[in-house]
């Protein structure tokens, strides 16, 4: 190789190494352990969502991982230890979100071999073995719970922590595999939990949005959308404006993890945890 042609490569290297240096960084917080939104193995759909747009930004994906629990935002986002979280509830006033990239409902589940459960005014849910996700014992709990006590449905209700055995894959997971395995007969579940764990079961659960949709105060749908810091407004629209530019290829994506959609809906605004 001649003088001049190492000088050439040498440039070229230089160049590119100079460039991923300075390669654009989104920094993101999600859970390690919670599909189907995220894990570390970047296997959920938030984690497929978040690389779409890192490839639109051309930049390299940064994670901090954290348990999604009480505090998570607390502790990560408005703790600067990250720029962006990919699943948040849209309008949440510790942080400023993108429009909304999906809308879903809580889901009841149930086997082919019970009846299909479509309100929480059927009679059979005063007699059927019933299962919901608990968060804790100071009354925050998701919606289809409070609905069920207004009702005085209590003593056929069995409860299952959302945040669970972290040990183990998935902890929310339990409650549908309680389904199929006969332990309750039927669950009522946030409908991405419901829609993708449902359809891992041998032979899948019947997923059926629950109705409905307000229960007097209490909101069954609920948008979703990306968070930021609240003084990261220029950010947000970025996000918001690749959002909006792949939106075919987000809601393929949102399909493929059979995430059951309520975006013909009315929004309502809320914590589906």
């Amino acid at each position: 190789m001649s003088s001049a042609s190492r000088s050439v490569l040498l440039a070229l290297v230089i160049v590119a190494l100079g460039s991923a240096a300075h390669a654009r960084e989104l920094r993101v917080c999600a859970d390690p352990n919670n599909l189907p939104f995220s894990n570390e193995r970047l296997e959920g759909f938030e984690n497929k969502i978040v690389q779409l747009i890192a490839n639109e930004l051309d930049a390299d994906v940064q994670y901090t991982w954290q348990a999604q629990r009480r505090g998570f935002i607390r502790n990560t986002l408005k703790a600067n230890a990250c720029d962006l979280t990919a699943g948040t509830v849209a309008g949440l006033a510790m942080l400023r979100s993108t429009n909304p990239y999906y809308r879903s409902t809580y889901v009841f589940v149930t086997r082919s071999d019970t009846p299909e459960i479509t309100s929480l005014d059927d009679p059979a849910l005063r007699t059927l073995k019933v299962g919901v996700h608990l968060i804790g014992d100071d009354g925050f709990n998701v919606p289809p719970a409070h609905a069920l006590a207004r009702r005085g449905i209590v003593e056929n209700v069995r409860g299952y922590s959302l945040y669970g055995d972290y040990s183990e894959k998935n902890p929310p997971a339990r409650l549908i595999e309680a389904v199929a395995a006969g332990d309750i007969d039927v669950g009522i579940v946030w409908g991405p939990l419901g829609g993708y764990f449902a359809g891992l079961q041998t032979p899948p659960l019947r997923v059926t949005p629950v109705h409905p949709s307000m229960d007097g105060p209490l909101p069954m749908i609920f948008a979703i959308a990306m968070g930021v810091r609240r003084d990261d407004e220029s950010f947000r629209q970025e996000i918001e404006a690749v959002l909006a530019r792949k939106r075919h290829d987000v809601d393929a994506i949102l399909s493929s993890f059979r995430v059951p959609r309520a975006d013909a809906m009315q929004t309502v605004i809320g914590s589906p945890q």
